[in-house]
């Protein structure tokens, strides 16, 4: 158990190496080597989950991580170029905390405070920069604004060293699950495609099959997705499409010919928590969008973001699985010796890592105990932003399809049911584990349905 846990610290340090070299290379431009960008990817006591009686996770095996590559280590890099682009880029928007994470410059973000904890805090120099309710959670988050020429990361420490028992965190900012395109070797025969993986699901004529998506914004335009129920919130009135959200979306639910999703027709609510901004994907983003599924009772919720733990990200976490929703979320793609990422490695989450063809682990992937399922995630076809379709490849797209299996599974958020609807996805795995391994947990879904069908 020391070695596994000095592996774990050691794979932050390898990160936060990558980030420094990463920006370093930016810094010196096209001659200094710069890394090949790519595309964008404290447990809370006495809550029940529907997890209970599954294996517990620390009785997960631990699987030696692959030896490094080149390839593998620029898929590996890629999370680390895009973070330290984003600081390079936007200096005077984002910062990053004392463990290298980024987060909204000059924002800090407070759990349901009672107004005597607000006063003491405006008292110190803090703004309230949004107030959010979240009624069906019973809830709330405040974004506060730091003192002019506070550091952030002092500010932090000063608010909990004045209120011991509130919940403060940085205003983190979470990313795409450094999703790539597929590696030219893994593209089928010219002509074909693979078809999203993910058994084609009729919803049934009394049912109304609902499914969540928070990530970065869905066209309303691509083939695969405009005839869809797409219930949007998020970025006022404004649709801005991306090619992350638009390929997640389409692995859960499109539906163009030969092309389906994994529930092809359901209804997607899709909560858009970027906006095309640079700062997008921040916690107080993501709490909201989690509010408003809450809100609308979607009883299944994808997440395929990665990023640092954070308190009230956790809260909301907790909140939402004690009432019998199900989160799926990418395990990332930092490699095997990472340390967790979030939210995937919070309690009762469904962390899902991306397999190949032949069932084995992107080597790319995260390893360990977060890991609980292994879905399809190499050379998916999936939707791009406009009209088209690209290759994609990455823990980010196979979250997508365990989502909406258990979708098919779950007609609203109720803890029993819940339970009722994961146990019977642990049912139809391929590749059973004997024991929860840390490469693709109990095993894999979504496999079986694997297809070559022409390209739309």
């Amino acid at each position: 158990m020391r070695f596994y846990l000095l592996e774990r610290r050691l794979g932050r340090l390898i990160f936060l190496l990558m980030l420094w070299h990463a920006q370093a290379a930016l810094a010196l431009g096209p001659l200094g080597g710069g890394l090949p960008p790519g595309l964008p990817q404290m447990r809370m006591p006495g809550l029940a989950t529907p997890m209970r009686g599954l294996q517990p996770l620390d009785a997960v095996e631990h699987v030696t991580p692959l030896a490094r590559t080149d390839d593998l280590a620029a898929l590996v890099a890629a999370r680390a170029h895009s973070v330290a682009t984003l600081l390079a880029r936007h200096p005077d928007l984002i910062e990053v905390d004392p463990a290298g994470n980024p987060a909204r410059r000059g924002e800090l973000v407070v759990w349901s405070p009672a107004p005597a904890t607000l006063e003491r805090v405006l008292a110190l120099g803090f703004q309230i920069r949004r107030q959010q309710q979240f009624g069906e959670l019973g809830a709330a988050l405040v974004t506060l604004a730091v003192p002019p020429g506070l550091d952030t990361a002092r500010a932090l420490q000063q608010l909990r060293s004045a209120d011991p028992d509130g919940e403060y965190d940085f205003n983190h900012l979470y990313t795409g699950s450094a999703s790539v395109r597929a590696a030219p070797d893994e593209l089928a025969l010219p002509g074909a495609a693979p078809t999203p993986p993910g058994r084609a699901v009729a919803p049934p004529a009394k049912l109304n099959l609902r499914v969540g998506l928070i990530d970065s914004g869905v066209s309303a335009e691509h083939p695969a997705l405009r005839r869809l129920a797409i219930v949007r919130h998020g970025c006022g009135e404004r649709v801005v499409p991306s090619a992350h959200g638009s390929a997640v979306a389409s692995l859960m639910v499109g539906a163009d010919g030969d092309f389906h999703g994994a529930l092809p027709g359901a209804r997607l609510y899709a909560a858009d928590v970027y906006c095309g901004a640079p700062d997008g994907g921040s916690v107080a983003q993501i709490v909201d969008a989690m509010g408003w599924l809450s809100a609308q009772q979607v009883p299944v919720i994808n997440l395929s973001l990665v990023g640092p733990a954070n308190r009230l990200l956790e809260h909301a976490v907790a909140l939402l699985v004690a009432r019998g929703y199900l989160l799926t979320a990418a395990v990332g793609n930092d490699g095997p010796n990472a340390p967790p990422l979030y939210p995937a490695s919070y309690p009762g989450v469904i962390g899902v890592t991306a397999v190949d063809a032949n069932g084995h682990a992107l080597p790319e992937a995260a390893r360990g105990a977060q890991v609980m399922f292994g879905a399809p995630g190499s050379a998916l076809l999936a939707a791009d932003a406009e009209r088209g379709y690209q290759r994609v490849r990455g823990t980010s797209f196979a979250a997508p399809i365990v989502a909406a299996l258990l979708a098919a599974r779950l007609s609203r958020a109720d803890p029993l049911q819940a339970h009722a609807a994961l146990q019977t996805l642990l049912g139809s795995v391929v590749n059973p584990q004997h024991r929860r391994s840390a490469e693709i947990g109990f095993g894999i879904v979504g496999l079986p349905a694997q297809s070559t069908a022409a390209a739309p």
